[in-house]
């Protein structure tokens, strides 16, 4: 565990509360892309953050704004430095991010960290039933709105890349899932 100086602390945690310029409710903190923010010199500060995945074009939108909070809060000089390693996961979403998503109408992604190793990709079933099991990356998508876990895959890809469409089978709303990664 890298300890931080209370300098840096205070810096990350101005850089982490920049929201997320394609998930508004989520800050990069709780997004869990920012990953370090180091003094390098007086006045010059360099933050490491990660993609949710390669090609992802909301880091340049991600390295502006935090370039402007960090200018905001009297850092002179900031560089922002895309890092690939480790590759961010949505096991990195907190859990406080996690329940903005639900409160936003987002099912948040189901965990993957039962899962050693590389993530695996798989094409599941469009439909997921109550009665599958609740844990793991097996456990159904729930709908947002009333819980329910009899859902539907309407789209594999939604508003962005990152999310899928999907819909409640007993309350008939649709719902943006964040997928698994």
């Amino acid at each position: 565990m890298v300890t931080l100086t209370p300098l840096e602390a205070e810096l990350l945690a101005v850089a982490g509360s920049v929201p997320d310029p394609e998930l508004p409710v989520l800050t990069l903190q709780e997004l869990g892309v920012l990953r370090a923010v180091h003094i390098r010199d007086t006045d010059t500060v360099e933050v490491e953050l990660t993609p949710t995945y390669t090609g992802c074009p909301a880091v340049e939108a991600m390295s502006v704004d935090i370039e402007r909070a960090l200018h905001e809060h009297g850092v002179r000089e900031v560089t922002v430095r895309t890092v690939l390693t480790p590759a961010w996961s949505t096991d990195d979403i907190s859990a406080e991010g996690r329940r903005k998503l639900r409160e936003f109408g987002i099912a948040p992604p189901r965990s993957t960290r039962a899962v050693p190793g590389p993530v695996p990709l798989t094409l599941g079933p469009t439909h997921t039933l109550p009665s599958e099991p609740e844990n793991g990356p097996d456990e159904p998508v729930r709908c947002p709105h009333c819980g329910c876990a009899d859902t539907e895959l309407l789209s594999r890809f939604s508003s962005t890349a990152c999310k899928a469409l999907r819909r409640c089978l007993a309350c008939r709303e649709p719902f943006d899932h964040f997928k698994e990664l």
